[in-house]
């Protein structure tokens, strides 16, 4: 039976799970939804409260926007009076099935810990096990 090996990728993603696992939630497990909503509470630069569901929503909604901002689909717009940042459509998002969006959004969030330069070195040690 072949080994089957996790792509580059795949590992990333589990880091980054694992990252979030540790530092937010307990040890309970997260979706990919979860992590949305860190990022998003992240880019807001708040700690830890109680939101209405509304406000979950518009988390995840600046997250979604940051996370896709690089692949040329929104752009920053302002930070409004409170401080949360408003996002341009510059182009419709594709429609794609439910597996494509996932896919779609890990590669993103991926690339967001890169470009922020969240777990550099773990990302690295992977990168150069796969020479």
């Amino acid at each position: 039976m072949a080994n089957k090996q996790k792509t580059i990728e795949a590992q990333k993603w589990d880091l980054i799970l694992e990252f979030f696992k540790k530092s937010f939630t307990e040890g309970d497990d997260l979706d990919l939804n979860g992590v949305i909503f860190l990022i998003g509470s992240r880019e807001l630069g708040i700690g830890y409260k109680k939101f209405k569901k509304n406000e979950k929503m518009d988390i995840m909604h600046i997250a979604v926007c940051r996370l896709l901002e690089p692949y040329g689909f929104y752009e920053f717009d302002f930070f409004d009076e409170e401080g949360w940042p408003h996002y341009k459509l510059l182009e419709e998002l594709p429609i794609l099935s439910t597996g494509e969006q996932m896919v779609m959004m890990k590669k993103a969030i991926i690339r967001y810990f890169e470009e922020e330069e969240i777990l550099v070195q773990e990302f690295q040690e992977i990168e150069v096990q796969k020479l």
